[in-house]
């Protein structure tokens, strides 16, 4: 059930393509189609004339809920910061690389507990299951499989993250820069001080805590 990819909320109905307003009612339906999910945003009336009567019954169909619209905020500033669970999850899910399920699993889980990230719906199939999950703040969705990770699996998975959240996704991929890398790194951050602060010593340890509940 690999299908990880970021699904963005649309910023207008699908049906009368009349733009969402801050603030207003929405309805989301998910579809899977040839093993991957499209997601359709309709507002409140075509809902009622549409869509409301029999939306379970239509081909493909997986979930349904309702949203309010809120106006994406503006682009984030691009300073040189430790990374977020937040922002590693999205890293990692844009790869599609099943390898790294358990701690986009694991990274999901945090920021749910959190709050950051709904659980919209619950797909199992005869192998194995996923949650779709939801940030309610911009909209996006995407899945992420449930790893059913072993005890002895745990240590591991919990050096990853740790190591994900303290040095940034690259190094984790590619491990540790270079002498001659990091002196390059180190000219091109200069007069980056002060730019923003990193992870929080809140989130460091909810990694720990979600690992060994």
């Amino acid at each position: 059930m690999i299908d990880w990819k970021i699904r963005t909320r649309s910023s207008q109905c699908h049906s009368c393509d009349v733009p969402f307003e801050d603030g207003q009612a929405y309805h989301t339906l998910l579809f899977s189609e040839r093993e991957e999910h499209h997601r359709i945003d309709v507002c409140r009336d075509c809902w009622d004339s549409q869509y409301g009567e029999g939306a379970s019954d239509r081909k493909g169909y997986v979930s349904h809920w309702y949203g309010t619209y809120m106006v994406p905020p503006p682009p984030p500033p691009e300073p040189i910061q430790k990374e977020t669970a937040d922002s590693a999850l999205r890293k990692l899910v844009a790869l599609e690389d099943e390898t790294y399920g358990p701690v986009c699993f694991i990274l999901a889980t945090m920021l749910e507990r959190k709050r950051l990230l709904k659980v919209r719906e619950e797909i199992r199939t005869p192998t194995d299951r996923g949650f779709v999950y939801e940030n309610p703040r911009t909209g996006e969705i995407f899945t992420v499989n449930d790893p059913e990770l072993k005890l002895d699996e745990l240590q591991d998975v919990q050096r990853d993250v740790s190591l994900l959240l303290e040095k940034g996704v690259d190094v984790f991929l590619h491990g540790e820069p270079t002498e001659e890398e990091s002196v390059q790194e180190g000219a091109t951050a200069e007069g980056t001080e002060g730019a923003g602060p990193g992870r929080s010593e809140e989130e460091s340890g909810v990694a720990v805590e979600t690992l060994n509940a």
